[in-house]
């Protein structure tokens, strides 16, 4: 690849993780979830490594990221500093330093799935992308944290 096809690739790599974030501040889960392949995972992680929850599939995303909203939610993410590497014209590895914070409703239900009723975290994205039928799509996110408040 020419240095304007890889700037090109950046670009709308840069661009799909930032429909990413609108969407799931806008709560629009099935847009998300259309973001990564059919078979594609989201994989969340605790500050301390362990992972907070695997989704696999469009389906399960939608379903499951989802859930956390609800009435009376609000969601802000924010995107920081990418890190792109373009592999081939069809595959490409990126990292964003990200912040999100989640404001759930005083009567929402707290559980092992979602322990909060606020949530301020920051840490990392970790995605790997492939491009299939003209259009790039997100095969697996890994969410990393470097610190996450909760507050039930």
């Amino acid at each position: 690849m020419d240095t304007v096809e890889r700037l090109n690739v950046i670009e709308e790599l840069r661009r799909l993780m930032a429909r990413y974030v609108r969407y799931a501040d806008e709560q629009r889960w099935p847009d998300l979830a259309r973001l990564f392949t059919p078979d594609g995972t989201f994989t969340p992680h605790r500050p301390d490594g362990s992972v907070w929850l695997r989704m696999e599939g469009r389906d399960q995303i939608a379903a499951t990221v989802g859930a956390s909203g609800g009435s009376g939610v609000t969601l802000v993410h924010h995107l920081f500093s990418d890190e792109i590497d373009v592999d081939s014209p069809a595959a490409a590895r990126g990292v964003w330093a990200m912040e999100d914070i989640v404001t759930r409703s005083a009567d929402a239900e707290v559980s092992d799935t979602v322990p909060f009723r606020r949530m301020h975290g920051s840490g990392h994205y970790r995605a790997r992308f492939v491009k299939a039928d003209g259009a790039w799509h997100i095969a697996e996110l890994v969410q990393t944290r470097t610190r996450l408040d909760l507050t039930a």
